[in-house]
């Protein structure tokens, strides 16, 4: 009887969260662990279709960094970065194209699928969703590597309110068809403020914004936009965790709620995160 008192007790303490986000828009960066391991797949997914089934409409964005390393190994390509993002010629275009649209994408439908969502994979092509141009860097020639101009949410918005869960690669294209590899991070930033959505949450392979990026025990639990950008600019932030601390900012900058980021290697961390009083991860709001 006490167990199932605790279970009481756990459907309580999320129905007010339920409440509060019903009805609303939830952009998922699926990335890190919960890409790779069998069992963080399922949790994700069955996360995923909880959340539509209690009315939140959730579009789930997706990456797939180590899938085309892999490929490009497999293929005896060298893969090359420039301050953090990858250099994309056409052969690699190719592959990421191959990769994400082709692989990760319709992995990750069959997930949500299998457990009882109705779900739309798409690509930031389709309907031209993603309209991009080629991103410039001064620390060398970036190849095809996106960056946004626009995002039209009139397709996911339909495939939203008729119950689908949209599921986007990060693959964007320009006015003259030309493909280009968009950062995912970004791409969740991005459309989290043309939703526009109440919440940004980002799957990553660390428990969130750590003080001390070498200790996991220095989690920052809350702080806004103005306080995660000093922590840019003091550069005490590790490299693979600026993109995402950037497109959190550029989320709640641009009227989303909050964003999340937190540990994709914790089963069910979506739901901990969204639906308990203490969370999990950080959470960063506009201030």
């Amino acid at each position: 009887m006490e167990d199932l008192q605790k279970r009481a007790d756990t459907l309580i303490e999320a129905l007010p969260y339920i409440q509060q986000w019903a009805g609303k828009s939830i952009v998922v960066k699926y990335g890190g662990a919960a890409m790779t391991d069998p069992e963080m797949q399922r949790s994700v997914a069955q996360d995923v279709v909880l959340l539509r089934y209690v009315g939140i409409e959730v579009v789930v964005v997706h990456g797939g960094g180590n899938r085309i390393t892999e490929m490009m190994d497999r293929l005896d390509i060298e893969s090359k970065f420039v301050g953090g993002l990858r250099v994309t010629d056409a052969e690699t275009m190719q592959i990421a194209q191959m990769v994400l649209v082709g692989e990760v994408n319709p992995q990750l439908v069959s997930l949500i699928n299998a457990a009882g969502g109705r779900t739309v994979g798409l690509s930031g092509k389709d309907a031209n969703t993603i309209l991009c141009c080629k991103k410039e860097s001064t620390q060398g020639d970036l190849g095809f590597v996106g960056e946004i101009v626009e995002i039209d949410t009139e397709v996911l918005h339909a495939l939203t309110e008729a119950g689908y869960i949209p599921v986007l690669s990060s693959i964007g294209t320009d006015t003259d068809g030309q493909s280009y590899n968009i950062n995912a991070d970004t791409v969740a930033g991005e459309l989290a403020a043309a939703l526009p959505a109440c919440k940004l949450v980002t799957l990553s392979d660390v428990p969130g914004l750590l003080a001390d990026p070498a200790d996991p025990d220095t989690l920052i639990s809350e702080l806004t936009a103005s306080e995660a950008e000093a922590r840019l600019a003091e550069s005490n932030v590790n490299e693979g965790m600026i993109p995402k601390l950037e497109s959190c900012i550029r989320a709640v900058r641009s009227g989303v709620d909050y964003a999340h980021l937190i540990d994709g290697r914790i089963p069910h961390a979506l739901l901990m995160e969204l639906f308990t009083d203490a969370g999990i991860g950080t959470m960063i709001n506009s201030g």
